[in-house]
């Protein structure tokens, strides 16, 4: 990250957030056209999304870190390996990124440029879901980039591609992501109403994630 300035860094985050959720929104309005069967529909988005990941993960993790995501980049904030400033740019960037990936999106499949959803996704279960789903995320991340973190961009792209059929809200596990899936009244939608559970959420699950890795991935002293 240090060879690129911050402008490209965060030009960066702008753009794989967009591309991400082009992804996510267009897979699943190219999916649901093509057949009435919801698991299918469901199949086609999940690949989707995995594959472009590991693609975006690959390209623009040298320049920016590939968080894509203000749960992650608020964990590596908490890190101390994004100053505060960063941070507040990153998550402007992934938002507007996302918002821009919905619009791309619809334009692409010829509708309206923003749409609020009236998916319903809430309740308990849902944001259980959602915290489960961060967690992961950031403990794939983190146990990743220890281990070998060249592996990174497939570890993420196959717990996502996992992560949307184990939970049951279809692994979100990104506060941008769900912003933006809020103005498509589209397969892949949220209601905005439902936008605050899932985003409280999924920074609690991100938070709990840093925690545990924090401790497990802690070098033992030379005295243990």
């Amino acid at each position: 990250m240090s060879a690129f300035d911050l402008q490209r860094r965060v030009f960066a985050e702008a753009l794989g957030t967009c591309l991400l959720v082009a992804t996510v929104v267009g897979s699943g309005i190219m999916a649901d056209g093509l057949t009435d069967d919801v698991a299918l529909s469901l199949l086609g988005n999940t690949l989707a999304t995995g594959a472009i990941l590991v693609a975006l993960i690959t390209i623009f993790g040298p320049i920016s870190g590939a968080h894509f995501n203000p749960a992650v980049s608020l964990v590596f904030a908490l890190k101390g390996q994004l100053p505060r400033r960063e941070l507040a740019l990153y998550i402007v960037a992934q938002c507007l990124g996302g918002i821009a990936g919905t619009v791309a999106a619809h334009l692409m499949f010829d509708l309206a440029p923003i749409e609020a959803s009236l998916k319903v996704r809430t309740g308990a279960a849902q944001w259980f879901s959602e915290g489960v789903a961060a967690f992961g995320l950031v403990a794939v991340i983190l146990g990743g980039i220890r281990s070998d973190p060249k592996s990174v961009p497939w570890l993420v792209g196959l717990y996502i591609t996992a992560a949307y059929w184990f939970t049951a809200s279809t692994s979100f596990a990104n506060p941008a992501v769900a912003l933006a899936r809020s103005l498509t009244n589209t397969f892949s939608g949220i209601r905005p109403l439902d936008l605050p559970g899932f985003v409280i959420a999924e920074i609690l699950g991100a938070v709990c994630a840093l925690a545990l890795m924090n401790w497990l991935l802690r070098q033992p002293s030379a005295n243990t």
